[in-house]
């Protein structure tokens, strides 16, 4: 659709201009576009980062991150109960730390959590969640990760998001976008961060997008369900452990259209095509896609690209910017990966919750001609608790096709508590756990059908 407007075509400055391109192209070289950094494989320089931070400092940073949710704990405590004035007087602050009752009860839970797994306390019912392959998983496997991508991520996200080079590339993409998926061009930013990068950075990207009037409940409900994949180099990590790397092109091939195939099919299902397409309460309302008459698709991008940057903040804010973010990842989202996560590695490790209402699926599997039908219907439904579960339970299976099936499937159910489903819980996306739960059914039986035909077709 063509806007009306008859105004004259803005002059754009060569400062201007240089504002905009050199910290949006150094955005995306960061987020986006994946290059041999440092001479190695290919990968985005967020993730280069991360991983040079982690080989160097890795083991220090389970025990680092659960002194931070102890900390949260305690601050948090203190806050609520005293509400100290240095405190309630910032709003950043205030808002971080002075919560209900219910959000204090969590962080201190989460602390305990954290506690019993770095020491290894097996006392008063403990001993599940200090289990290695319940809070252990989180603590030793999962916080590193989180930790360091964050951290980058913090800092770097302005150059990205504050620049224009969303609202460029948003502009010109938008009549993919729009029909195809029901959502803005820019939108497609946080699904190649998410691809190539992580997929719980491509959350954070939506829910700061959403508080600041970029997407509507609908759209950041949609992204955050549909785009937030989980990264490449993982896909190569899973590959590799079940013994994939082959058919590494075809598996991440199937993983890709899989997921294009869910993009298309869930905005159009309950609960998302539900979701009120309204913006946020209280936010002004900032994106402008549509391209007015008289002007091309090109030069409307690259004015709303310098809009945008014109008013970036200067080094000092996004220096700021970047605390805040970190700030509250660290304390405010990191129980409640520790909480979420380890409640369902527990069900999965300690009851037959997953083999059971994973049954119905062992005919489906036969009649799909899916070997080893009665293992890899337990695989699939567990991929709920955690991304990585139905890896290692179909891991044994001496059928490469059954390990493509599960491997791929568990990339495309997307929602994992452990990681994706926490953060958009804890995030103002309105998308509860409910929504999280049918979401997870829907994408199963949507990307389901599309890798086993795949799987067949190499087999």
């Amino acid at each position: 659709m063509i806007a009306k407007d008859t105004q004259v075509t803005k002059t754009i400055t060569t400062t201007a201009l240089l504002k905009f391109s050199i910290p949006s192209l150094i955005g995306l070289l960061l987020f986006v576009i994946p290059l041999p950094w440092g001479g190695g494989d290919f990968t985005i320089g967020v993730g280069y980062f991360a991983a040079l931070f982690s080989a160097s400092y890795g083991s220090y940073l389970p025990a680092f991150m659960v002194y931070v949710i102890l900390l949260s704990a305690v601050i948090t405590t203190i806050s609520t109960l005293i509400k100290p004035t240095f405190i309630k007087s910032n709003h950043f602050l205030n808002e971080l730390f002075i919560t209900r009752p219910m959000t204090l009860l969590l962080r201190i839970i989460a602390a305990i959590f954290a506690l019993a797994v770095l020491y290894n306390i097996e006392t008063f019912g403990l001993f599940m969640v200090s289990n290695q392959n319940t809070g252990g998983v989180v603590v030793n496997d999962l916080f590193p990760v989180l930790a360091t991508w964050f951290f980058f991520s913090g800092f770097f996200l302005p150059l990205l998001m504050e620049f224009g080079s969303m609202d460029y590339l948003g502009t010109l993409i938008r009549r993919f976008m729009r029909p195809l998926f029901k959502v803005p061009g820019r939108s497609a930013i946080d699904a190649i961060a998410s691809w190539i990068g992580s997929g719980p950075v491509g959350v954070v990207i939506t829910d700061k997008q959403y508080r600041e009037g970029y997407y509507t409940a609908k759209e950041a409900s949609i992204i955050s369900v549909c785009f937030s994949l989980v990264s490449l180099p993982f896909a190569v990590f899973i590959a590799s452990f079940l013994n994939l790397t082959v058919s590494f092109v075809a598996f991440y091939g199937a993983i890709s259209v899989a997921s294009f195939v869910a993009a298309i099919i869930l905005p159009r299902l309950y609960p998302l095509s539900k979701k009120q397409d309204a913006y946020m309460e209280g936010v002004t309302i900032r994106i402008n896609e549509e391209v007015p008459e008289g002007k091309t698709i090109h030069h409307w991008a690259v004015e709303n690209g310098v809009s945008k940057a014109a008013g970036a903040p200067g080094i000092a804010g996004l220096i700021l910017s970047g605390l805040k973010t970190v700030a509250d990842v660290y304390f405010s989202l990191m129980p409640i990966v520790m909480l979420l996560g380890a409640f369902a590695l527990i069900i999965a490790e300690y009851t037959p919750v997953f083999s059971v209402i994973s049954k119905p699926l062992i005919p489906l599997y036969s009649l799909m001609k899916i070997p080893d039908a009665t293992l890899a219907a337990s695989a699939t439904l567990v991929g709920f608790a955690d991304m990585f579960l139905p890896s290692i339970f179909i891991k044994s299976s001496e059928f490469e096709i059954t390990r493509f099936i599960i491997g791929a499937l568990s990339f495309t159910q997307l929602i994992y508590l452990t990681e994706t489903g926490a953060i958009i819980l804890r995030s103002k996306i309105p998308v509860s756990f409910k929504d999280l739960l049918i979401v997870f059914f829907e994408r199963t039986i949507v990307t389901l059908p599309v890798i086993v035909l795949i799987a067949h077709m190499i087999y």
